[in-house]
């Protein structure tokens, strides 16, 4: 007999989301159907390379706007560097991490790339790879529905 499938969760246009690694909590999210992977904004990129050949990815995320930014640089000892389609259909390279985000109190782990998002409106993009395994559909006429499912449940 076939497993059933949990119903689908609907998300808003936007999200308040966290990032549980990262101790970053209520970050603002849009959410893009438009887009594949993810993006979270972060800056300071650089990649070092240590003596004995590792090479670590350096980058701050978010910005001095957020609540819990705290200026930390955070390092990455595994990432790709991808041709990524921006919002203005250029093809960009960027840096890809693996994050765990979370909706509705449930953790994902998936993939986002790192890009200076500071003349975006949200810090963070949920692009379709999140949507399809969260199993969320898109109304965009709501917002927050995660975040407020996780206040009504604590």
């Amino acid at each position: 007999m076939k497993k059933q499938r949990e119903p689908k969760r609907i998300v808003g246009r936007r999200e308040l989301v966290d990032f549980p690694a990262f101790q970053l909590w209520g970050v603002e999210a849009k959410v893009d159907t438009g887009a594949y992977t993810g993006a979270i904004h972060c800056s300071n990129i650089r990649v070092e390379t240590q003596p004995d050949g590792q090479r670590y990815l350096h980058v701050q995320l978010l910005d001095t706007s957020h609540p819990d930014f705290d200026g930390k640089p955070m390092k990455f000892a595994e990432f790709s560097l991808r041709d990524i389609r921006s919002s203005n259909g250029e093809m960009q390279r960027r840096y890809v991490i693996q994050a765990t985000i979370r909706l509705f109190g449930q953790d994902y782990n998936t993939e986002f790339s790192l890009s200076d998002r500071s003349d975006m409106k949200y810090p963070v993009l949920i692009g379709r790879v999140l949507l399809r395994q969260a199993r969320v559909v898109v109304d965009v006429a709501r917002l927050n529905l995660s975040y407020k499912s996780q206040l009504a449940a604590g």
